[in-house]
């Protein structure tokens, strides 16, 4: 039988466990999944601890690349032995093998490795939306990216700098800005020792910028507002700092007609076409050489609790894969 992570209640990392699962056969639309890789994403740490609520017991993770096993009725366009990835569809990546909806599924291009596309499909089709759909980042824009070296991070600034954008991040350490820096990062900002807000005003001289993208959440919001020129987007796409909490939209009033968004990937690739849409241009992205996947850490899928220990330590950089 194969074995998958399950959890029975939120909590910390120690609630997940390996189990041996029966994983059955594909129904109508569905195909039977031989994981290879899975990626590691902070979302599922916000599923683990019940920030983002399941239905207990649960699997975990929403990103995962292998091979077709077994197809079932009504499938086209797929057959056993193709090479797969996906990001969203039911919960549940951590596992050898699972039954998967095959509208979900993206083929994988001979060009990309399969722990490249576990790393890439999540955080390189937010990625896209965030550069290509949300704010379509323009020739001589400059941008602001919050964890800029973090797997979102990292390829936003190499995409928004193929692009022609000018990119300012912030970073936790020394380390972390050299990483941000060789990746497309024009001005890592350490935001331990620096007023962002500050450094953002003279790096634009005083013009404030047209859009922010902040996963963090709570400890950025309000002064990445700041940031902002009159009419600027704010992006607010994750919270790995906590819940940003009730906003009194008044603030956008004062603050110069700001416009705010809270994005999700489940919304940009709702329909196949958009899937495929995105999936496209992130592998295209990334085969010209403008992008670059870095796995920079790797666990087996059996440790994926230590991994989660890691990645919210801020022991992580770039993409992670629990390999299988």
């Amino acid at each position: 039988m194969a074995h998958a992570i399950r959890f029975e209640k939120p909590g910390g990392p120690d609630v997940l466990s390996w189990r041996q699962v029966d994983v059955g056969r594909p129904g109508e639309g569905q195909v039977r999944l031989r994981q290879t890789a899975v990626g590691l994403n902070y979302i599922d740490t916000y599923h683990r601890s019940g920030l983002y609520q399941l239905p207990m017991p649960s699997g975990l993770g929403s990103e995962g690349a292998g091979v077709v096993e077994e197809v079932g009725p009504g499938v086209r366009g797929l057959k056993a032995g193709d090479r797969v990835a996906y990001a969203g569809g039911p919960i549940g990546a951590y596992a050898e093998e699972r039954v998967m909806p095959a509208d979900r599924l993206v083929p994988v291009p001979d060009g990309i490795t399969d722990r490249q596309a576990a790393a890439m499909m999540l955080k390189g089709m937010t990625a896209w939306y965030l550069v290509r759909r949300t704010h379509p980042v323009r020739r001589g824009e400059t941008i602001l990216i919050h964890a800029a070296a973090g797997g979102v991070g990292l390829i936003v600034s190499q995409w928004a700098k193929h692009l022609g954008a000018s990119v300012i991040g912030t970073v936790g350490d020394e380390e972390k800005a050299a990483l941000a820096k060789k990746n497309g990062c024009d001005h890592p900002i350490l935001y331990k020792h620096e007023d962002f807000v500050a450094r953002v005003g003279e790096l634009s001289h005083g013009k404030k910028l047209p859009v922010v993208y902040d996963s963090v959440g709570k400890d950025t919001f309000y002064k990445s507002l700041d940031c902002l020129a009159p009419l600027g987007l704010m992006v607010s796409f994750g919270q790995s700092s906590g819940a940003i909490g009730p906003v009194d939209i008044g603030i956008l009033a004062a603050k110069g007609s700001l416009f705010l968004t809270r994005p999700t990937l489940n919304s940009y690739t709702a329909s196949r076409e958009d899937l495929l849409a995105a999936a496209r241009e992130l592998f295209d992205v990334v085969m010209s050489g403008a992008v670059n996947i870095a796995v920079n850490q790797t666990y087996p899928l059996r440790e994926a609790a230590r991994a989660h220990r890691d990645l919210e330590g801020r022991k992580t950089t770039g993409s992670t894969v629990l390999t299988v």
